[in-house]
């Protein structure tokens, strides 16, 4: 079982990181850069040095060894640590949490921006090797991009379940492959081992810092895909994912880096495409087809993640109801999100046919990475000390080493601002003003909802003393509302216009819980609501944020002994309250902010849908609130 872990870790984890050693050097020494690194000896061995251990100090320290030990019922990723925050937080904590949280979300943003750049230029540098074996096939480059991530994201609804048994032995083909071209570099030129003492990455630095900081806006390039590596880790678990990488993964990417370097002191003129140059001849067009497998399975990998994200933040308030569709009857995590998918693939497509070569997008490539990296760090170090208690001493000189590092990557993507990386945050920015501005609205809306809705046990009083003079009909209804402390407007309808109460009412609410998943025993409370004998109980179902929620499969779950008598579930009818949004003159929000939130909340998947309610038996009753 752990060695199909590994394997599956394989197929789906590491091919973003996996596909680095593709296009990392390629950029470092692209002449066309803005700040362009000059090839001599000293700067093979230093870039070399800093690839290693920027490796080293980011994957394998910050996530494998720190970061995936913080984990939310065993998921990992931004959205867990944010939930994290909110778990172990003190209260006197709560506006330095508020601003954790909010920098969590931005960072999640620039996932988005992320998984839009990853299959562009994960699939551009793959078949830009034809241009290698056939330099007349340069024309065809950005047309075959374009029909490969067309199909990609045509197949995505029939989910991944059937392709993932490949997937892994395609990448263990792809990392045996590599390394091996890797020894082959290092078997002509040894002496490139020396750039794994990190006296090369310090005195690159240190005596031609100019050129070395603005060669690590290209070196990040040979860790993106770390973050990755934490917010898959719930599907496989830690342990798998950190063997996979300390066995093969780490040394074959490594392997990658020594042989292309050693191949460009050999010849400067293979800064070109040194990572297909070290390729034999007899082996290039397999290593194409093989790069170009390697390279969807990568932006696989990270569509299904924006997925994840999107799904996660949908359950924790920062996006309305999205359409989910689980694509696999075993594996909860592969869901499939049809308006993400079309939004990416305009997106992915948009970018190709804009910056058309790989080292063009490098350029915006790195400003997300970063952002995301730093912004876990320092997430992880303020959980590390309020979970664990781990001593301040300790955290300080963690956070100041590690922070450093990951600072000075963003200081350095940060001058190449205007050249692409002004792209991902964009969209980060775009996502994080969404997120925000529904979170807020939803807050407006809810509090409204409230007001009007009014207290339920006054409601229930009033129906049990015969205030609200209703006529008892057969059958039973569920009304699905947000809490336990106000009357769902569908029900006050029922009464207050209709004169009708059923025989068995069921008041719903559904908690989003801040776990993954929530156990099957603690899935249903049921209260009385003061009353054991008129017919009404309100039941409340709690769910992960991992979860779809499932109204019909919680109900099915209820004992009659604590429903008042038996619930005609086959038959009952399910009642909804839908609103509508209207912008008001009241100052709650920008009006720009309210006409987002309104444009926002078209996008919210069908209720019913949603829920999973059978919709021939499903009554929607509407209002309208002013925001």
């Amino acid at each position: 079982m752990r060695l199909a872990l590994i394997i599956g870790a394989l197929g789906v984890v590491f091919g973003d990181i996996g596909t680095s050693p593709i296009y990392t050097l390629q950029t470092v020494f692209n002449p066309s850069d803005p700040h362009p690194v000059p090839v001599s000896t000293e700067n093979v061995y230093g870039v070399v040095s800093l690839v290693f251990w920027s490796v080293m100090i980011i994957v394998t320290v910050t996530y494998v060894l720190l970061a995936m030990r913080a984990d939310n019922d065993g998921e990992g990723g931004i959205m867990a640590l944010i939930t994290l925050l909110r778990r172990w937080s003190a209260q006197r904590r709560r506006r330095a949490t508020a601003v954790l949280a909010a920098l969590g979300i931005f960072g999640a943003s620039l996932f988005f921006g992320d998984s839009m750049i990853t299959p562009a230029i994960s699939v551009l540098s793959a078949v830009e090797g034809l241009k290698v074996v056939e330099p007349s096939l340069e024309e065809l480059v950005v047309p075959i991009t374009a029909v490969i991530i067309v199909v990609l994201f045509l197949v995505q609804r029939q989910g991944t379940a059937a392709v993932g048994r490949v997937f892994g032995p395609v990448m263990i083909a792809w990392f045996l492959a590599i390394g091996a071209c890797g020894l082959a570099g290092i078997a002509d030129h040894p002496e490139i081992l020396k750039a794994l003492s990190p006296t090369y990455a310090i005195g690159f630095l240190s005596g031609h810092f100019g050129t070395a900081f603005f060669a690590l806006a290209a070196v990040v390039l040979a860790v993106t895909g770390a973050e990755a590596l934490y917010a898959d880790m719930g599907h496989f678990g830690r342990r798998p994912i950190t063997r996979a990488w300390l066995i093969l993964v780490f040394p074959a990417c490594i392997l990658s880096y020594l042989g292309q370097g050693a191949l460009i002191l050999a010849d400067p003129d293979n800064i070109g495409s040194p990572f297909f140059l070290l390729v034999p001849d007899w082996g290039r067009w397999p290593m194409i087809l093989l790069a170009t497998a390697a390279t969807v399975i990568a932006s696989q990998a990270v569509i299904t993640g924006a997925y994840s994200v999107a799904s996660q933040a949908a359950q924790l308030g920062y996006l309305p109801r999205l359409r989910i569709a689980h694509t696999s009857e075993s594996a909860v995590g592969q869901i499939y999100v049809p308006w993400i998918n079309w939004l990416l693939m305009v997106s992915v497509l948009t970018l190709v046919f804009s910056f058309r070569t790989s080292t063009a997008l490098a350029f915006a490539f790195g400003m997300a990475v970063t952002g995301t990296i730093t912004i876990t760090t320092l997430l992880f170090f303020y959980v590390a000390r309020a979970k664990w208690g781990t001593p301040l001493w300790l955290i300080g000189i963690g956070a100041a080493v590690l922070l450093s590092v990951d600072l000075l990557f963003v200081a350095a993507n940060l001058t190449k601002l205007v050249h692409g990386a002004w792209l991902p945050l964009l969209i980060g920015l775009t996502a994080f003003t969404v997120m925000t501005t529904w979170q807020r609205g939803r807050e407006i809306v809810t509090a409204e909802r409230a007001r009007r809705e009014g207290p339920l046990r006054e409601f229930i009083d009033e129906l049990h003393d015969g205030k609200a003079s209703t006529l008892r009909v057969p059958g039973t209804a569920v009304f699905l509302d947000r809490g336990k402390q106000t009357a769902p407007l569908a029900m006050r309808a029922n009464a207050e216009h209709n004169h009708v109460r059923h025989e068995q009412i069921v008041i719903l609410s559904l908690e989003t819980e801040p776990v993954p998943r929530v156990p099957e025993d603690q899935r249903i409370v049921v209260d009385d609501l003061g009353y054991a004998d008129d017919g009404i109980i309100h039941v409340t179902a709690r769910f992960g944020y991992m979860e779809t929620p499932d109204v019909p499969g919680a109900l099915a779950m209820l004992d009659p002994v604590t429903t008042e008598g038996p619930l005609q579930l086959d038959e009952a009818s399910y009642f909804l309250s839908k609103i509508e949004l209207r912008r008001g003159k009241a100052p709650t929000m920008a009006p720009w902010r309210k006409r987002l939130f309104i444009a926002t909340s078209y996008i919210t998947a069908d209720a019913a849908e949603y829920f999973g309610l059978p919709r021939d038996r499903t009554v929607i009753m509407g209002s309208h609130i002013e925001v």
